[in-house]
């Protein structure tokens, strides 16, 4: 059961309002409004989730979740919001703290972008409101990373303000609702109509929550319990056994894939080199090791003595394979072909990235990482365990 409620079982006696009536003529009929609400309100009062979150009307502990929640699931999000509100309690800690603590208090969430725009938007925030979080859409829209959707959530469970949310689990819903003939992503305008008209305004901190359960446990992508819906009775898709093909879904290329050469170079005291990536795209900030792509008809040896002479001006000499890594991206695979290298001359120069670093294997951990370099230092700690029994 979720902790936080209304005073008061409402949910029965309320009524349809009638807002937003130039909405989506899918639907027109407006008798059934009042009814998908109130089952849904009932629902949730009784199967919705019991999440951190939802036991505090601080609205930046909220947006922390909002954002955690982008791309990634609520069993992996819950660890990671409770420390994280732990280490940065409010918006002005937050707005403080360095970009590397928040990176290294990210790592293993992916989509790094979202944690810098949060560390950029707390400052903002802080330097301009006092810490305070706004409370109008547009103010919160122009927050960077905090889109319609965000800032809705933000705003319905924050403030019970009556503003719309469509992430991913809601337009799945709505598209089986409706028995959408198109994926929802070419739908989008029509979905945002049908959110709006269906929120409920006396319970919009509620039905907001309620439409994400709905999609998170019972309107599930692939195998929907159709039996545990509230809206059964009303769902188009399943009076017309559609619910399996519903959403549809857009036919996606192949995605490209990238031969990376990757080097762990060590020097002769026992430290390994790395290189703190540019702030801005992809991984931005993060520490790797350094190396880059296979060119066409290039060894993999050849390829890590070119790199690391073209990003760090330095010569070495490459030895064995460490390890070798499969990485998948939201737009391209990768394979990195992981080998140990011995610094040979030259003084390491950051021509492509930030930083560079000599590291002790017990220091390397202080240091924030993409997942895929994880592995490559889980693969050296095991090295070292093997090589010095």
């Amino acid at each position: 059961m979720p902790k936080v409620r209304d005073q008061g079982n409402q949910y029965s006696q309320y009524s349809d309002l009638n807002r937003n009536t130039s909405g989506s003529s899918l639907f027109a009929d407006q008798t059934s409004l009042p009814e998908l609400r109130r089952s849904l309100l009932q629902w949730y009062q009784q199967q919705g989730r019991d999440l951190p979150w939802r036991t505090t009307r601080d609205p930046y502990k909220i947006w922390v979740s909002e954002v955690m929640l982008q791309q990634t699931q609520v069993k992996t999000v819950i660890p990671y919001y409770q420390r994280w509100v732990e280490q940065f309690p409010t918006i002005k800690s937050l707005a403080q703290a360095d970009q590397q603590t928040i990176l290294k208090a990210w790592q293993g969430l992916g989509y790094y972008a979202r944690a810098r725009n949060l560390h950029r938007s707390a400052q903002i925030v802080a330097d301009q409101r006092d810490g305070m979080f706004p409370q109008t859409l547009d103010e919160a829209i122009a927050l960077p990373g905090i889109g319609r959707t965000t800032a809705g959530g933000i705003l319905s469970a924050a403030f019970n303000q009556s503003t719309a949310i469509l992430d991913g689990n809601v337009k799945r819903v709505l598209a089986r609702l409706t028995a959408l003939s198109m994926p929802p992503n070419r739908a989008q305008p029509e979905l945002w109509k049908i959110s709006e008209r269906l929120l409920d305004v006396h319970h919009p901190r509620d039905f907001n929550q309620a439409l994400m359960d709905l999609g998170a446990t019972v309107c599930t992508p692939k195998s929907p319990q159709c039996t545990a819906c509230p809206w059964t009775v009303h769902c188009r898709a399943y009076a017309t056994h559609l619910q399996h093909q519903i959403p549809m879904t857009e036919s996606r290329s192949e995605l490209p894939h990238k031969q990376i050469g990757v080097a762990v170079i060590w020097d002769g005291d026992g430290l390994v080199l790395i290189d703190r990536r540019k702030p801005e795209g992809l991984l931005g900030g993060l520490w790797e090791f350094p190396g880059g792509k296979i060119e066409p008809n290039e060894s993999v040896e050849d390829c890590i003595r070119r790199e690391i002479k073209e990003e760090l001006d330095i010569e070495v000499s490459v030895g064995d394979r460490l390890i070798t890594i499969e990485h998948t991206y939201s737009h391209f695979r990768v394979t990195l072909n992981v080998h140990h290298c011995q610094y040979v001359s030259g003084e390491p120069q950051p021509l492509e990235c930030d930083e560079i670093k000599w590291v002790s294997m017990d220091e390397i951990h202080t240091y924030p990482f993409p997942k895929a370099n994880e592995k490559i230092i889980a693969a050296l700690e095991e090295y070292q365990r093997t090589t010095s029994s």
